[in-house]
């Protein structure tokens, strides 16, 4: 940000959508192409894998720090999966968001549920649908060579992510990466804009009327 800049907060940019939608895809190109943009590191009680980093891939805690984060109040949003807890840390996002940074977040429809409670002002919600059921049961088809009955199973479970498609801001049709890329942007650079981010726009505003 140069010194001619308006001060602004961040944003918190939630996508969430079914597997196979391409919502890992349109994250990675996003970082890639927007230096301003981070991706949320997640707290994990699981153990790290091979070449995974710590407060890189995942926070990594025992369970009992974890709970004791959970009893302060220290996550924006946490659920149990399987046998491992995951948590978004709130400490690192609130310094982002200060500091004028967006955080990116990869989170299903209940993990957005949680963040609109805790930091609702903050956020902007995208669901990414794929162009037809067929279109997302050949993409998992081709992604993963999974066994017909995990395919099965991960289109039973699309339908119920899709209900919640109304709890967002932006709805993207993914056809074409490029094209939804765009509109991701577009809606990034449209919510950057908001008067209510732009907190040092009185500022601003009472500089420029003193010149005139």
């Amino acid at each position: 940000m140069s010194e001619h800049d308006i001060k602004r907060r961040g944003l918190m940019l939630v996508l969430s959508s079914p597997s196979g939608a391409g919502k890992t895809t349109l994250s990675r190109l996003l970082l890639q192409d927007d230096p301003n943009i981070t991706m949320s590191v997640s707290a994990t009680t699981r153990k790290a894998r091979p070449g995974e980093k710590e407060g890189v891939d995942y926070y990594f805690l025992s369970t009992e720090d974890f709970g004791l984060k959970v009893n302060r109040d220290e996550f924006l949003e946490h659920a149990k999966v399987f046998d491992n807890y995951y948590g978004t840390p709130r400490a690192p996002v609130e310094e982002a968001l200060t500091e004028g940074r967006d955080v990116l977040f990869d989170i299903d429809w209940q993990g957005t549920q949680q963040l609109m409670e805790t930091a609702g002002e903050d956020i902007v919600r995208v669901f990414i649908l794929p162009p037809s059921g067929q279109e997302l049961e050949q993409r998992l088809k081709t992604r993963a060579q999974d066994p017909a009955e995990v395919v099965a199973a991960r289109m039973a479970k699309a339908s119920d992510e899709i209900s919640h498609y109304t709890d967002y801001d932006y709805i993207i049709v993914n056809r074409e990466v490029d094209k939804s890329l765009a509109q991701l942007k577009a809606i990034l650079m449209s919510e950057r804009l908001k008067r209510k981010r732009q907190v040092g726009l009185s500022n601003f505003v009472r500089g420029l009327q003193q010149a005139l």
